[in-house]
């Protein structure tokens, strides 16, 4: 057992070994030395060997003398197990650690025992094994040998070293198989071995630039221990090769658009050598032509050839360029290539287009077709970047076409309108075919020449104008608002003024336009009292040729202003009105009543009534707007019997106009008949209660009559509507069946007119005495519908209605001038009118209008049986207007199948039928007319 103090470590081992020496010098110690050896590396309880076997020592008393070993090392490497008297490896014993390079490794060891204290020596030899590798000092090895070496010479090589000695050390150099070194191992005088690598054969760099070789160290041990070095030889470069290009010609293509530094072609030259020697500068040939350094530039180092300049497929197709390679070695050589460089074409540039000829105004009429102009195009590019295409804009009324290269047509595809265009200005694009594609554009401009195709025009068919009266003589009062959308020319208007109706001269009485600005004034003031509403008719014309036109229709009202005063109706001014009035009249008493009129209309003739004078303003009052005259309280015998009233009448105009009206009030006594006949005033009262009872029983019965009639009337309206729609409705054969009656006011009577200046009127019952309910300024008269209804007829149709030898308005024959009249058979309002003897039918549609009107209006009082013109049978009523000597027999015969309005009948020749022949023709009219003239 090893002592605490010991396997404390708290005594240290000098001052043991000083103790046991001291103790050695007064104890005899024992001479014997005991050795052991022992492999290194060995592990840890390794039996060494039995020393208190060997140093003949007893094992039963070993613990009690405290046997333990002493070294001089710091680590404990052995101890003596105590039981069993070995001792064992304690730590780990490594040969190359403890001796180093020595060939013999020993370790010396104290053995101390106690009780008597004795001292043995001990030594144990560390035998060697083969645990290390032979190892180089570096990792890989570089050598640079240049290929112009002679073979023979030497290289050292790096040694490698082995910690194991003897046979286990470094014992030879072995080399990675080569035809160009050999390896030659050499001993020194400390008997380690190192190598040498000798050259046999001549390097060539250009064949191998370098070699890769491996040194291997190997040791003794069994098995042997390696280490491997690799070698690098790097042969150096001798100038003894030219460059060479990889191939002695180039294409390249290249868009002519490509900008400055665009990559071409990159040449490629080889040199053999390195470093300097293979070092190769490229550059231009001296057999380029002049420009090839403008357009292109070469890197000097890369060898890349690059755009320079700007290319242009048109002017160069392809390009040849020389080029040079040399290294920059003593003496350098060149070699030499050619570069063919084709400029691609790309779509630069755009179409150009040429306008030769432009047909410049172009009437507004012209036919499709026109040829506008011609166009010439050109592109500078080739292939399809050359080929172009026009085109104009949609929607316009031009097309493009083309009938020879490069040349196209500008013609009219659709009607033009000056009115809506006057003048287009065509883009014209013309288009390569180029990717991407290039345009140029083109402006044509085309002016559009009026002709007279449109009339003049207006906002708005009808002006009502609003005029007050009293106006000023010259003012305008209407500005028309009309247009013409031709060229100034056709589109200057002269305005007139026509008047519609019976009654004429108003335009010139009343009324002037302006013929150039169409302002309407008037030439005298208006007075709303004596005409309230003037109907006109704006003809408007334009210069053109044909002359075109347009009439509007103006109505102008008069609006009142309050110019006139009331005037009284009763009591009438100049005359004495005395009222009588019984004295003890109670409060109430109605005296009379002043009755005023105001010519003004509208709120300037609304009247109120106010007592002005009185003897005794108490007495009487007046109602405001009834002008009732009655009594404030009852009459006193106060009173005066005479009363003077003074009433005003005012209106409501502004300014307000007034009148005063005078009565005169006797105040009577009552007489006791009155007194006794009504004692206490309730008779009167009870007859007025009577009264009101009827008034409003009356007021009932005429409110419900009025609602039947208007009831009726709607109803009569709503029948008439849908009869004339089934007329329209209805088949040719049956347009001329019998309708209801018509309610058209009698044209004929009312004098002859021009069909543009008729006018409808509807009246009420008692028309004399009312104004009319409805003006409908403008329409067309019956005559003139019912031409417009003939016109519209088949003309076999209408010689059906109108007899076989009648013609359409449209197609009317030429007059039969030997059916003439005398001048006591002409029709007019007497039959001893001055003119021609020798007259006409009438040949115009005037004229033919105002007979067939008067021929219309006579049939139908003839048919109904109520004629009011007077006259036999066979005339028509026509001679008591038109004179006696005027029949039947000198007109054709209309009235065969001819709807009269308002009629059952149809218009027969009741003498035909009478005498059993058919209606006479305009032959048979020509035959009775010259037999009245031989009478």
């Amino acid at each position: 057992m090893v002592p605490e103090a010991w396997r404390g470590g708290l005594v240290s081992t000098g001052r043991v070994v000083g103790v046991l020496l001291l103790l050695g010098a007064l104890h005899k110690a024992s001479a014997a030395v005991i050795r052991y050896e022992i492999l290194e590396e060995r592990e840890k309880g390794f039996a060494v060997g039995n020393v208190v076997r060997d140093l003949g020592l007893d094992l039963g008393s070993l613990s009690a003398r405290r046997l333990r070993v002493v070294s001089g090392a710091s680590r404990r490497f052995f101890e003596v197990n105590w039981e069993t008297g070995e001792m064992f490896v304690n730590d780990r014993l490594d040969r190359e650690e403890l001796c180093g390079t020595l060939p013999s490794c020993t370790i010396t060891l104290e053995l101390v025992v106690e009780r008597p204290l004795e001292l043995f020596s001990a030594e144990v030899v560390i035998q060697d094994i083969n645990d290390n590798n032979p190892s180089f000092p570096t990792r890989e090895m570089k050598l640079e040998i240049s290929e112009a070496v002679a073979p023979g010479t030497r290289f050292p090589l790096e040694s490698a070293h082995d910690p194991d000695v003897g046979s286990n050390s470094l014992q030879t150099y072995e080399l990675s198989r080569n035809e160009y070194f050999a390896l030659r191992v050499q001993t020194r005088e400390d008997s380690t071995k190192y190598a040498e690598l000798v050259l046999e054969r001549a390097l060539d760099r250009e064949r191998e630039p370098d070699l890769q070789l491996v040194l291997t160290a190997l040791d003794g041990g069994t098995p042997a221990r390696s280490a491997s070095l690799p070698i690098r030889i790097v042969v150096l470069d001798a100038n003894d090769n030219a460059p060479t290009f990889n191939q002695s010609l180039y294409r390249a293509r290249v868009l002519e658009d490509a900008p400055p530094g665009t990559r071409v072609v990159q040449v490629r030259a080889t040199d053999l050598d390195e470093g300097p020697n293979g070092e190769i500068i490229y550059s231009f040939g001296s057999h380029n032509r002049a420009g090839v350094r403008e357009l292109f530039s070469l890197d000097l180092v890369t060898g890349v050839l690059t755009v320079k300049g700007r290319l242009d497929f048109e002017d160069a197709k392809l390009h040849e360029i020389y080029i040079q390679a040399k290294d920059k070695g003593a003496n350098p050589e060149g070699a030499h290539c050619k570069v063919l460089v084709e400029v691609v074409d790309v779509n630069d540039n755009a179409p150009e287009i040429t306008v030769t000829s432009v047909y410049s105004p172009v009437p507004e009429d012209a036919p499709l077709g026109t040829v506008i102009a011609l166009l010439s195009v050109t592109d500078l590019d080739a292939g399809e970047n050359g080929l172009v295409t026009c085109e104009v804009p949609p929607g316009l009324p031009f097309s493009l076409t083309s009938s020879l290269k490069n040349y196209f047509t500008l013609k009219t595809s659709a009607a033009l309108d000056r009115e809506t265009v006057p003048e287009y200005n065509l883009s014209i694009t013309a288009r390569d075919a180029g990717t991407p594609s290039l345009s140029a554009l083109t402006t044509v401009q085309v002016q559009v020449s009026d002709i007279n195709d449109n009339p003049p025009q207006s906002s708005q068919s009808s002006y009502d104008v609003y005029v007050e009266e009293n106006n000023l003589p010259g003012v305008p009062i209407l500005n028309l608002s009309v247009w013409d959308p031709d060229a100034p020319q056709n589109a200057r208007l002269s305005f007139f003024l026509l008047e519609q109706g019976a009654e004429i001269g108003l335009v010139g009485r009343y009324f002037t336009i302006n013929r150039d600005s169409g302002v309407i004034s008037s030439l005298v003031p208006l007075d709303h009292e004596d005409r309230r509403e003037f109907e006109l008719t704006a003809h408007i014309s334009d210069g053109g040729t044909p002359v075109l036109a347009t009439n509007i229709s103006v109505n102008i009202f008069v609006t009142d202003r309050n110019d006139n005063a009331p005037q009284v109706l009763y009591p009438r001014p100049g005359q004495s009105s005395v009222e009588m009035l019984p004295r003890g009249t109670s409060a109430g008493h109605v005296v009379t009543r002043v009755v005023g009129w105001d010519p003004d209309a509208g709120h300037n003739a609304w009247l109120s009534y106010s007592l002005l004078g009185a003897p005794n303003q108490s007495l009487f009052a007046v109602g405001l707007h009834t002008g009732q005259v009655s009594t404030a309280r009852p009459v006193q015998d106060t009173d005066s019997p005479r009363q003077t009233l003074t009433v005003l009448i005012k209106d409501n105009g502004e300014p307000s106009l007034s009148t005063t009206a005078t009565l005169t009030v006797s105040v009577i006594e009552e007489s006791p008949e009155a007194r006794a006949e009504f004692p206490s005033g309730s008779a009167p009262r009870e007859q007025n209660k009577n009264l009101t009872f009827y008034l409003l029983l009356s007021l009932i019965l005429v409110s419900v009559g009025f609602a039947v009639t208007v009831l009726g009337v709607i109803v009569f309206k709503v029948y008439k509507w849908k009869q004339s729609r089934d007329l329209y409705r209805a088949p040719v054969s049956s347009l001329y069946r019998t309708p209801g009656p018509s309610l058209h006011a009698d044209a004929v009577r009312g004098g002859l007119m021009p069909p543009h200046l008729y006018h409808q009127v509807y009246l009420t019952t008692d028309s004399r005495r009312s104004d009319p309910l409805l003006k409908k300024p403008g329409a067309a008269s019956p005559l003139a519908s019912r031409q417009n209804t003939l016109r519209s007829l088949d003309p076999v149709f209408y010689r059906q209605v109108l007899g076989a030898e009648s013609s359409p308005p449209g197609q009317q024959a030429p007059p039969n001038t030997d059916w003439r009249f005398s001048q006591a058979q002409r029709p007019g309002t007497s039959g001893s009118q001055n003119g021609d003897e020798t007259g006409t039918w009438p040949n115009n549609q005037f004229d033919t209008e105002m007979l067939q009107a008067m021929i219309l209006a006579s049939a139908s009082e003839a048919a109904d049986g109520s004629s009011t013109l007077g006259g036999g049978a066979g005339t028509m009523g026509l001679s008591a207007r038109y004179g006696p000597q005027f029949t039947l027999q000198h007109v054709p015969d209309y009235r065969q199948n001819v709807y009269i309005p308002g009629s059952n009948a149809t218009l027969t020749n009741a003498a035909g039928k009478r005498d059993g022949k058919a209606p006479a023709g305009g032959n048979g009219n020509k035959k009775k007319s010259g037999k009245k003239e031989k009478k």
